[in-house]
């Protein structure tokens, strides 16, 4: 496996950023393609390596069922089919609803992180509507075996909204392919709404129509209709030049194929950011970041409904001495590491403390240090490595441990970092 040493000779930064597709819309394109008959087609498909895999599964499992259509059925195997995600926790989510009704019997199955993220609240309320799904190893969790035959059996089902908006968005996804359409009622607080709203205007410019009033969404069994989606560049992906931009000296970057019109609730990082003294301008078809030295005033960040950007902003205010507070952070603990724990432990290495306490976490930078020299552990995740990479800014030398790790969502990562004057060198781990 290898590891990457980065540095950075000086604390300038300026040139052009072209981003891959968004990984979370382009999954989001993919299910209703899949689900829409050929009538949806996806334009600009991300290379992210979680939307390259969840494209392979799905365009062999449209293919599977038009070969059962166009045969007698009886020809057809119905033994089940392993479905291996790896460590993409989107497409288990996503793919758990598009199996459970299809007629096909699947073995859903990932990482042996994977195996410790729970889906129970996703599959009770699959069950409810009339799937078939068990576990094949531990009660709630991944390997799950999908066995075919829906038969829907209620409209309505309800689902907690502090868990996980990606078991919200699964259930929305197939809602118009159910026979008896969806009326989803969500109990309690929606986390990461931006989430739930992109899936639902997705589906609406692929046709499906919704209600939303209160806490309950219907979609009532309809036809998509013949269009094409076009996945944005990734806002997430972003967040990480805007924190390089935030700990440079002086900073001139042009990222590609912004708008401030997004579907993604990452591009808050502009407003974010905008305490750092980076301002965006969005002209020529892309978005322009400059950095400007302004005193820091905003100390409590409530990042519920952009939780993705969390590493990215907790390292900035820890490189800069900045004791933020954050909120909204619960859903970081069931992600591809507890990646509270993993800030905890990696800020630790430069003196750095992220307290914990009734919910609310306080960056302590009372004892903060600059080390020569940092290995960060990036824990099979990817954001850990891009949120820490800025650090080479302030670090004379990083080495990150597994840098392909970063394919799951940016795999140009540190080639963009090259192109842009910082030292990428990989060596054996």
């Amino acid at each position: 496996m290898q590891n990457v040493i980065l540095k950075k000779s000086n604390k300038q930064i300026n040139g052009t950023v072209h981003l891959t597709g968004s990984k979370s819309e382009c999954n989001r394109a993919l299910v209703i393609e899949a689900l829409s008959n050929g009538k949806v087609k996806v334009e600009n498909v991300s290379d992210a390596a979680d939307a390259v895999l969840l494209a392979g599964i799905l365009r062999s499992a449209v293919g599977s069922e038009q070969l059962a259509t166009a045969h007698d059925p009886s020809t057809i195997d119905h033994g089940p089919q392993t479905v291996d995600i790896g460590p993409a926790g989107t497409a288990m989510r996503f793919l758990t609803a598009y199996f459970a009704i299809q007629d096909n019997e699947v073995i859903l199955t990932g990482s042996q992180r994977m195996k410790e993220r729970p889906i129970g609240i996703l599959v009770d309320a699959l069950i409810e509507l009339g799937a078939h799904i068990d576990y094949e190893e531990k009660e709630g969790y991944p390997p799950i075996k999908l066995k075919g035959s829906f038969g829907q059996l209620t409209s309505k089902i309800s689902i907690k909204g502090n868990i996980s908006s990606q078991y919200i968005t699964a259930l929305l996804l197939i809602a118009a392919r159910l026979p008896f359409g969806l009326e989803l009622h969500i109990e309690g607080e929606l986390t990461s709404r931006p989430y739930v709203e992109m899936t639902l205007a997705m589906l609406e410019t692929a046709g499906i129509q919704h209600q939303w009033k209160d806490n309950v969404i219907a979609i009532t069994n309809q036809e998509f209709t013949t269009t094409s989606l076009h996945v944005e560049p990734d806002w997430s992906a972003a967040s990480y030049w805007y924190a390089i931009a935030a700990l440079a000296d002086q900073a001139e970057l042009f990222l590609t194929g912004l708008t401030p019109y997004s579907l993604q609730g990452d591009s808050v990082i502009t407003e974010i950011m905008a305490n750092f003294g980076i301002t965006s301008q969005f002209k020529d078809g892309g978005v322009q970041l400059t950095k400007e030295h302004k005193p820091f005033s905003h100390k409590v960040f409530d990042l519920k409904e952009c939780p993705d950007l969390a590493q990215t902003i907790i390292v900035v205010c820890a490189a800069l001495g900045h004791e933020a507070a954050f909120t909204g952070l619960e859903t970081l603990k069931i992600k591809e590491t507890d990646r509270i724990l993993a800030l905890q432990t990696e800020l630790a290495k430069m003196g750095v403390k992220l307290i914990e306490n009734n919910e609310v976490y306080q960056l302590d930078c009372s004892e903060k240090f600059i080390p020569e020299r940092m290995f960060i552990n990036t824990y099979h995740d990817h954001r850990m490595a891009m949120a820490f990479a800025p650090l080479a800014l302030i670090i004379p030398q990083l080495e990150f441990e597994n840098g392909p790790v970063v394919d799951k969502s940016y795999p140009a990562f540190w080639t963009d970092l090259a192109k842009l004057g910082f030292e990428v060198q990989e060596v054996e781990g």
